[in-house]
């Protein structure tokens, strides 16, 4: 996709009263944009752990946002589709912030899936490095919650 295509992109979506929007080619290009982040995902062969992400500033001024390298990190996956929750209920402290030290089965997060609640555990010991989702995100099967060094 060529700088003038994404330009264009960036600016529909800002001039639009759409919030989100997810684009997927048949070369494996994903684009993922929400109205104060866009992020191009481009995979160069399907099935190939080889990812490319680029961040991109928005209209809005802001600082740009870390792209954090996943080859170095493990990550926590959604094992369903449903609504991401970061604590047990609104009022409670989240189970995991950036930079907390984890073991092999502490509850990272929790999954609504038709209106039963599913806690995700951690497959590894180590460091929180980034949470990809936020509270109350509708996250997919696979779709990366958490990254752990």
């Amino acid at each position: 996709m060529e700088y003038e295509d994404i330009k264009r992109l960036l600016d529909d979506m800002g001039n639009s009263k759409v919030d989100s929007l997810d684009i997927e080619f048949p070369d494996g290009t994903k684009i993922k944009m929400k109205k104060n982040e866009a992020k191009i995902i481009e995979t160069v062969t399907p099935g190939v752990p080889a990812v490319k992400e680029v961040t991109l500033p928005t209209q809005q001024k802001e600082e740009p946002k870390a792209v954090v390298a996943t080859e170095n990190y493990k990550e926590v996956k959604s094992p369903m589709v449903g609504t991401f929750y970061s604590s047990p209920s609104p009022k409670d402290e989240p189970y995991v912030k950036i930079g907390d030290k984890v073991k092999k089965g502490d509850v990272l997060c929790v999954v609504e899936a038709m209106k039963l609640m599913n806690e995700i555990e951690s497959e590894y010991d180590g460091e929180i490095v980034e949470i990809c989702v936020k509270n109350e995100d509708m996250v997919e099967y696979g779709t990366t919650l958490f990254k752990i060094k």
